[in-house]
């Protein structure tokens, strides 16, 4: 007869991956260097996951195909992770800061 633990660490050994972990850690991936060059601590896959938390997975994918177009990745990213930037006045008047009167 053999011991119970032996199946135990069989099972945990076992890797979990889903699309919200492997989006989570190409996050994390493309959003750590520039963090560590500029003197910010790294983002824990743990972190990543509570801003992510209330966004859907399909909505994971459009913010990565958008952040992949922008010329600057991170700052792209902190932008649309940003609710306060997209309000309906913002939309309506682009150059707002720059209007003269």
């Amino acid at each position: 007869m053999r011991h119970i633990s032996i199946n135990i660490k069989r099972a945990a050994s076992q890797k979990r991956e889903t699309e919200r972990g492997e989006l989570m850690k190409y996050f994390c991936d493309r959003l750590n260097p520039d963090r560590v060059r500029d003197g910010y601590p790294k983002i824990s896959i743990g972190r990543m996951g509570k801003l992510f938390q209330d966004i859907p997975t399909k909505d994971l994918y459009y913010l990565k195909r958008v952040c992949d177009d922008a010329k600057n990745f991170s700052k792209k990213f902190w932008w649309e992770m940003n609710p306060s930037k997209h309000t309906d006045e913002d939309k309506n008047e682009p150059n707002k800061k720059f209007k003269v009167q």
